[in-house]
């Protein structure tokens, strides 16, 4: 049971990080909007999840190791993801490829996918709680 929820909490942490660090990148394509030459950056989130977790998802790899004690690569943290550069809908004159309305839908996009997550684990957790409980009293 311990194993499970680590595991599956460790697999929403990564996401954590990884949206985080997206998040950061977003906001740095939108602060540098009116810089000159500036290339917007960004990353596949799924493919940057399935090499921070090992290409399976969390309660899978538990079941591959089930009755092993915690996976050898539980706790690390995550590779940073491979940065790719964003397509531009259309050129700039300054060479500038931040596209607004393409990084406002993609930051409104990832918060939300944030609290999602967080609130998954909140509930993970909460359940484990309520399911232990008996046994304390």
């Amino acid at each position: 049971m311990i194993n499970r929820l680590t595991g599956v909490l460790d697999f929403q942490a990564q996401a954590l990080t990884l949206r985080s660090e997206r998040q950061r990148l977003i906001a740095s394509n939108i602060a540098n909007a009116d810089t000159p030459g500036y290339v917007a950056r960004d990353f596949d989130f799924a493919q940057a999840l399935r090499q921070a977790t090992g290409g399976t998802q969390g309660r899978f790899r538990l079941a591959e190791n089930a009755g092993q004690g915690l996976p050898a690569d539980a706790g690390r943290a995550a590779r940073p993801p491979r940065l790719n550069y964003a397509t531009t809908a259309q050129d700039n004159l300054d060479g500038n490829t931040v596209d607004m309305n393409r990084e406002r839908a993609s930051s409104l996009d990832n918060a939300l996918r944030y609290e999602s997550t967080l609130r998954f684990i909140s509930s993970s957790v909460k359940n484990t709680l309520d399911a232990i409980k008996p046994y304390n009293q």
